[in-house]
């Protein structure tokens, strides 16, 4: 009698399970890159903050087209899903794939011929259960070149996710996660991402929601990740507005977060240096800076730096002289996960966690109190339900919520620059 309790008992229980997972249509994705370099201490990464850990970056080798890591950094790849699961047991692990800028040309060759793909598919899969990740990422590909290598990435994409599925039904093993970091635009001009493959195939697109303007190009101050501005100028809610214009669900949507910022070289003394002329880069060859480096600067120089928080475009910036500092502090974060959950997309995801600065930003986005999946509205119910190893982390982790950008800023860095729109001096 007692054994058939037990039995009703975790069945109750898993009811119960599915039913949160069901009735939470919205922010359920907690995620974040780490980037791999030597040296790095995997182990000081708090995993408990995160549902998901994208490892960055793997590449796609130009001859055989399998997938190749650097040897200074294999040895991290191989233990980086073990010691993360060390301190959070349900997060699910990602291996990334760098096929952005010097990269592109070999990823269009590879991705144009059918026994390529199958090369690079069947070796993607292999490597990501030989180092015990459980989902794939796709990183650095912007919506260019021509429609047909676009087409050619739709069968990628289409043939991925057959294999797959093929392969966890083979194995027994769940099915790997394949999602993206797409460019803020889904359209670049005439080229477009083939967004209906994308939707078919991807559990989810992470957007890019920063880098949209730069000190080493544009030569007038703005935000580089303004959730909200004019319509002339770049800005996060545009991008994903036109994300949903082309068809894509923005229940597939995730937000990217950056833990980086830029700063600039004003020409001369600014009360308001948004719209002011620019030198060039400050600190660093592209001015760019992980959000830790920032704050000790800040700290370091408290008596001279102004510091505030635009809430119109949902920013935070510094002036310290001549040098004008954007990027996205705890206020900032906050406003930009309500925002997800406003919008209905499926969560956020950080750029790089190594930047943070003791986790404040982790975990100012991860306990603003809606993540509580037990809170969510039941009357909006997802029908596109994840695969497995997506599930039970949010279930599990609702229970205990409680170094961008390389951290060597000499290295030009790794976001995507989705924007053409130019600024002209105030």
């Amino acid at each position: 009698m007692s054994s058939k309790l037990v039995a009703l008992f975790l069945l109750i229980l898993l009811y119960l399970a599915l039913k949160c997972h069901c009735s939470t249509p919205q922010s359920r994705v907690k995620a974040g890159y780490y980037y791999m370099g030597i040296g790095n201490v995997i182990s000081d990464l708090n995993s408990k903050l995160f549902t998901h850990l994208i490892c960055a970056f793997t590449f796609v080798n130009s001859s055989t087209y399998h997938l190749s890591i650097n040897s200074s950094t294999e040895q991290q790849f191989s233990t980086f899903a073990h010691i993360v699961k060390t301190k959070n047991p349900f997060v699910t692990t990602l291996l990334s794939i760098w096929v952005g800028r010097e990269h592109l040309l070999n990823f269009f060759s590879m991705i144009n011929q059918s026994s390529y793909r199958n090369s690079f598919v069947h070796s993607s899969i292999e490597t990501a259960r030989l180092y015990g990740f459980q989902g794939l990422d796709l990183a650095g590909l912007v919506p260019t070149g021509s429609s047909s290598d676009m087409a050619n990435f739709g069968t990628l994409l289409d043939e991925w996710r057959v294999a797959v599925n093929s392969e966890a039904k083979n194995s027994s093993n769940p099915e790997l996660l394949l999602v993206m970091a797409g460019n803020r635009l889904p359209a670049l001009g005439s080229v477009i991402y083939p967004i209906d493959s994308m939707r078919r195939n991807l559990d989810w697109v992470h957007v890019t929601a920063y880098d949209n303007y730069l000190p080493g190009r544009d030569r007038v101050t703005y935000f580089h990740a303004a959730l909200y501005g004019p319509s002339n100028l770049a800005n996060t809610d545009s991008g994903i507005n036109e994300w949903k214009r082309r068809g894509f669900l923005l229940s597939k949507l995730v937000l990217g977060l950056p833990y980086h910022g830029y700063a600039w070289t004003l020409t001369s003394p600014q009360k308001n240096p948004v719209g002011a002329v620019s030198t060039g880069p400050a600190f660093t060859k592209d001015g760019s800076m992980g959000y830790k480096y920032f704050k000790w600067y800040i700290r370091n120089y408290a008596q001279e730096a102004v510091s505030g928080y635009n809430a119109t475009s949902v920013v935070n910036y510094c002036t310290v002289g001549l040098t004008w500092i954007n990027y996205d502090d705890v206020e900032a974060i906050r406003a930009k996960v309500s925002y997800v959950k406003q919008k209905g997309l499926l969560g956020y995801n950080m750029f790089q966690v190594r930047n943070d600065d003791n986790w404040v930003l982790s975990r100012a986005a991860a306990q603003l109190r809606y993540w509580n999946m037990y809170k969510n509205d039941e009357k909006k119910q997802r029908k596109d339900s994840l695969h497995d190893p997506v599930k039970y982390p949010f279930l599990l982790q609702a229970l205990d919520c409680q170094d961008c950008y390389r951290p060597d800023s000499s290295l030009t860095s790794l976001g995507f620059v989705s924007t053409n729109e130019q600024l002209t001096p105030l």
